[in-house]
């Protein structure tokens, strides 16, 4: 029995020697994480400095922040974890977060693609915040572009998220990438309308339309005969936000119909004509009889009979 007591005192005797020798260690562990949190802060405040002065996009300096931020917070919890448990070597650790790394990224490769697109759109700028885009079937104005995805403010008022990889790997449409935009508006005119005359009237139209650039000044084309109309297109050029082209396009057609109206020139819709005629007499698959009675009643079939053809 005393021998028992003496292997559980001696045990004993063991733990708390090796809890003494730990706990040093741990709070020193402890220090460097909380000293790692001011640390990230400074990190994040000089790499804000550093992003203001030499990047313009803000989503790039957004990421900025966030990697000094990470990138402090894993250098401290290493640092602590090497402290704290004196037998785990710093090789260990960089040999674990391979192994691990490895697993994530195949767990997770559709995140770590959206996050590498993101990247790269951030750094090519295709376009940038504040732009009105087209992408597939979505059209709107970029709200942000993040490390995963892409935010689209429709103009019906709806957000669409949209993932980096997809809109990396499609072909963008950015409606605002230069300061104009040319709109084309179809216009069709009677075939008694002097076309010199229509021509003139319409370029004087849309060069005083509220909304419409001077330069480049817009012309005047005629594109073809139609089925009830000749056909121009007015093209001119609006300053490039969605809400600007459509407010001069509505202007525009406006003013056309009012200065074609004045000058007595009519814009034709299409004429179509219909013949009817009675069925019944042309039927094939009225019964004999009745096919019989409807030639008789006929006067393509009403022929004059031979004795008469011999009597003449």
């Amino acid at each position: 029995m005393s021998q028992i007591l003496d292997t559980v005192v001696s045990s004993l005797r063991d733990l708390v020697g090796s809890a003494v020798k730990v706990v040093p260690a741990l709070i020193i562990a402890l220090i460097i994480i909380m000293l790692t949190r001011y640390a990230a802060q400074f990190a994040v405040r000089i790499a804000e400095k550093i992003g203001t002065r030499t990047l313009q996009s803000r989503s790039l300096q957004s990421l900025l922040r966030k990697t000094a931020n990470l990138t402090t917070w894993i250098f401290g919890i290493v640092l602590a974890c090497v402290v704290a448990f004196p037998g785990l070597r710093l090789g260990d650790i960089i040999a674990t977060l391979g192994l691990g790394s490895v697993a994530v990224g195949f767990a997770f490769q559709d995140i770590f693609k959206n996050f590498l697109s993101g990247i790269l759109i951030l750094i090519q700028r295709p376009f940038r915040i504040d732009d009105q885009i087209v992408i597939g079937d979505y059209e709107g104005t970029v709200e942000q572009i993040d490390i995963r995805t892409t935010k689209i403010r429709t103009y019906g008022g709806e957000r669409v998220l949209m993932p980096n990889s997809e809109v990396f790997t499609s072909a963008v449409r950015v409606r605002t990438a230069y300061s104009k935009r040319r709109t084309d508006l179809a216009v069709g005119v009677d075939y008694n309308t002097p076309l010199p005359e229509a021509q003139s009237i319409l370029q004087r139209t849309i060069e005083e339309v509220e909304g419409v650039l001077n330069k480049p000044l817009p012309e005047i084309d005629l594109v073809g005969f139609g089925d009830s109309s000749i056909d121009f297109v007015v093209r001119y050029w609006t300053k490039p936000r969605q809400q600007q082209v459509r407010q001069a396009q509505t202007k525009a057609i406006l003013a056309i119909k009012k200065a074609l109206d004045a000058a007595d020139i009519s814009i034709p819709y299409p004429i179509r004509t219909l013949y009817y005629y009675d069925q019944d007499k042309y039927n094939d698959y009225l019964p004999s009889a009745e096919a019989n009675d409807a030639k008789k009643n006929d006067s393509r079939f009403n022929l004059p009979a031979m004795s008469d053809l011999d009597s003449k």
